[in-house]
C-alpha cells in the first residue's frame, strides 16, 4: 500500500486527520520521566498508546533523537516500528542534496528506517529530489510555505516572470513539485500560519496532493481555517501536525492521559468539520 492510500485508510478508520509530532525535549519533559533513552522510549510508547486510536499519522522530527547520538537514533527506529503498522509514520528530516547524497539519505529513511513519508527541501532542484521520489510507493512531502517567521525571507520573495506565470518563490515551488508528481507521491508542507496562501495552493495543486499543515496550537494557526482551507474537495487530505500541545501538557504523571485528552479536543473538531 503506497503512503497516500495508507493515509487516507488511517483517516477514516479513525476519522481524524490529526497528525502528532513524537519530538523528545528533555526540558518538556514531566518531571518523572527519565531523561536517558530508555525513559524517553517509555514516554513516547506512552504517549502513542493513548492516541493511537486519534490519529491520522506520526511525525517524529530527527533532530531531536539525533542529539543523542547513536543512542537517539536506535531510538528513533525504536519508536517507528512501535507505531501500529496500519498508521503512516511521517519521518521530518528536511533531507535534499546532490543526487547521491539523497539517495542515500532515501536508503536510510524508506529502506533502514522503514517511516512511510519523508520531509525534503526541494531548494537544489529535481536531481537532488528524485531519489526520494524514485520510491513509488513513498510519499516526498516537499517544503513549500513554512509556518515559521522567517520564512518570507525567501519564500514570498517576488520571481520576475512572464504573463500567468508564479509571482513568488512558494508558488514556483507548488507548481514544480506538481509536474514532479509523476508517482502520486508528492506532498507538500504549508503552514497553519498563512491561511489564504493554504487555500491558495490547494486551489493551485487540486485534490490529489496531501498537505501537511504545522504551525496549529503553539505556533499561532488556526484548526478551522487549515481544515477548511487546506483539505481538498472530499474533505481530505489537510494533516493537521501538533506537537508541543499534545505531548507537553502535563509535568507529572498524568501526562498520557493529559495528551490524549487534548489530542481527543482536536480530534473532535475536527471531526465536527469533516466527518
Amino acid at each position: 500500500m503506497n503512503f497516500k492510500d495508507k493515509l487516507i485508510k488511517a483517516a477514516l478508520s479513525n476519522k481524524s486527520w490529526l497528525c502528532v509530532g513524537l519530538d523528545p525535549d528533555t526540558s518538556k519533559l514531566p518531571t518523572n520521566v527519565d531523561k536517558s533513552t530508555t525513559g524517553i522510549s517509555q514516554f513516547l510508547k506512552n504517549v502513542i498508546d493513548t492516541t493511537k486510536d486519534l490519529v491520522c499519522a506520526y511525525k517524529p522530527n530527527s533532530a531531536f533523537y539525533e542529539q543523542f547520538g547513536a543512542d537517539g537514533i536506535n531510538l528513533l527506529k525504536e519508536i517507528i516500528d512501535y507505531i501500529p503498522a496500519k498508521i503512516p509514520v511521517i519521518l521530518d528530516a528536511k533531507r535534499g542534496d546532490i543526487g547521491n547524497t539523497s539517495r542515500m539519505y532515501a536508503v536510510a529513511a524508506f529502506e533502514h528506517l522503514g517511516v512511510d513519508a519523508l520531509t525534503v527541501n526541494p531548494y537544489m532542484g529535481y536531481d537532488c529530489v528524485k531519489p526520494f521520489l524514485d520510491y513509488k510507493d513513498k510519499g516526498v512531502v516537499i517544503l513549500c510555505l513554512t509556518s515559521n517567521p522567517s520564512s518570507n525571507d525567501f519564500q514570498k520573495r517576488p520571481l520576475t516572470v512572464g504573463d500567468n506565470e508564479p509571482a513568488m518563490l512558494y508558488q514556483l515551488v507548488a507548481k514544480t513539485a506538481l509536474a514532479w508528481n509523476e508517482n502520486d507521491n508528492v506532498c507538500l508542507v504549508i503552514g497553519a500560519t498563512k491561511p489564504e496562501e493554504l487555500g491558495e495552493l490547494r486551489k493551485l495543486v487540486g485534490d490529489d496532493i496531501p498537505i501537511l499543515i504545522p504551525g496549529v496550537g503553539a505556533q499561532g494557526g488556526d484548526l478551522e481555517s487549515s481544515l477548511k482551507n487546506g483539505s481538498n474537495a472530499k474533505g481530505q487530505l489537510a494533516i493537521i501536525n501538533v506537537s508541543r500541545s499534545v505531548l507537553y501538557v502535563s509535568t507529572d504523571d498524568d501526562y498520557a492521559a493529559r495528551s490524549r485528552a487534548n489530542a481527543l479536543e482536536l480530534v473532535s473538531k475536527i471531526r465536527g468539520l469533516l466527518f
